[in-house]
């Protein structure tokens, strides 16, 4: 039995403005449609949802003829570049705003964890807002009652129960959410990729409850989430949203491969600079240039059991930036981090004057196995977060020679491994 169904969705926003930006676009609004019962005039217009153009129209699709399903107890990823359309798919669903055009249908109670704080009262007290999401939801106070206990030890949040809401830290009340959204049985639950918020251990507890949800109890999933090796533990199908429109749909696993042969491929070609950050960097420091060299300081292609020179540059836009602190991570394709260089394990935090500066790396030999891999990169200046490019710059490594005795990888190793020179031996007979 179909649990969502998306019927040719779409949603038209124009931007910089409410409603259609003036009164005259209103009126020719309502007189085509309610006089003279035509098609709304406005959804002729408006330009793809693609960030890396600038565009001429000020109409914008954010979604545009989506159409699936979704069976029930299936669990679905929806993966994507920041600004394909996940999360307002999900507000569609979860009934914050409505289409511009097409419908959705939804059987059953819907249990939503879209942004931090969501659904919540800041002056209530975290045991007030228990109550009055399990009442939004159709609950009586006796079967809010029943899962109170849970929703709290979940959580983690007894000590705090009876305080204000706007008094809790984001994982706090990202904690609070999700176990409010869980725990209160809904038969669709939506998570957008507000869990990252939360420390590892939460994490793995919030997986371990949507896997618990979807197995055990039968309830449907949709998960959004830039964590690709989440996406492929908990999901059984993936859609790739590529600029407001279903680019894949089908198993995860090849869902998780369209995603990296097409959209990542697009953004990883753009200039670091013009790349969309992560979170909210103060820009005091910008990273805008990333070399792979060899040891004369020439272009080179990264490669197995070569030496590597990785040299980054950042922009300092102020006129001394003190308390310095900067990180590369390399990781494989689903986000899981390889190879960590942070400043703080080789020198004392620095101090930079504006303008171009530069991070360089030695490595003497590569220990990756051939294939395609993530670059992140982030750096902090006086205790705030300057810049953050969270795994979008592609690094790609070409087979090499690291053991003398050389064996072909096999394939579902490659892309994945970090390699170290061992030996290796057996007893005696």
């Amino acid at each position: 039995m179909k649990a969502i169904e998306f019927d040719h969705v779409g949603k038209l926003y124009r931007l910089g403005t409410v409603g259609t930006g003036t009164l005259s676009h209103d009126l020719n609004r309502w007189w085509k449609m309610s006089v003279l019962h035509q098609e709304d005039p406005f959804l002729k217009v408006g330009e793809t949802n693609d960030r890396s153009t600038r565009g001429h129209s000020h109409y914008v699709w954010a979604l545009r003829d989506i159409t699936f399903s979704v069976e029930q107890g299936d669990v679905v990823g929806i993966i994507g570049k920041n600004g394909a359309g996940k999360s307002t798919l999900l507000k569609l669903l979860s009934q914050i705003t409505t289409p511009t055009t097409g419908a959705i249908r939804a059987r059953g109670r819907i249990g939503s964890l879209l942004e931090v704080g969501t659904g919540f009262h800041p002056e209530m007290t975290g045991r007030e807002n228990i109550f009055m999401n399990g009442s939004i939801m159709g609950m009586t106070r006796h079967e809010i009652s029943s899962k109170l206990d849970a929703i709290v030890d979940f959580a983690g949040v007894a000590r705090y129960i009876d305080t204000p809401v706007k008094r809790y830290s984001s994982g706090m009340t990202v904690r609070l959410g999700f176990a409010v959204a869980a725990f209160m049985e809904p038969e669709i639950l939506v998570v957008d990729e507000v869990l990252a918020v939360g420390d590892a251990e939460f994490q793995k507890k919030a997986i371990g409850k949507m896997q618990d949800v979807s197995r055990s109890e039968g309830r449907t999933v949709l998960f959004v989430s830039h964590n690709m090796a989440a996406v492929k533990n908990l999901c059984s199908r993936g859609i790739v949203l590529q600029n407001g429109s279903v680019a894949f749909n089908g198993h995860v696993d090849n869902a998780l491969d369209y995603y990296m042969t097409t959209c990542y491929e697009g953004i990883s070609q753009m200039p670091i600079a013009e790349m969309p950050r992560s979170g909210k960097p103060s820009g005091r420091l910008q990273f805008n240039s990333i070399e792979f060299l060899d040891r004369e300081g020439r272009a080179a292609i990264p490669t197995c059991g070569r030496f590597l020179r990785i040299r980054v540059g950042f922009m300092v836009h102020d006129e001394l930036l003190n308390d310095v602190k900067t990180t590369v991570e390399i990781h494989d394709f689903y986000e899981h981090p390889l190879i960590y260089f942070d400043s703080q394990f080789t020198t004392d935090n620095r101090s930079f004057s504006r303008g171009q500066h530069h991070i360089t790396i030695d490595i003497e030999r590569l220990p990756l196995t051939e294939g395609n891999y993530k670059i992140l990169l982030w750096a902090e200046a006086m205790r705030r977060v300057a810049d953050y490019l969270d795994c979008t710059i592609a690094m790609t490594v070409a087979d090499g020679r690291f053991f003398p005795n050389k064996q072909f990888f096999p394939s579902h190793l490659r892309g994945k491994l970090v390699l170290e020179e061992y030996t290796w031996s057996y007893d005696k007979e």
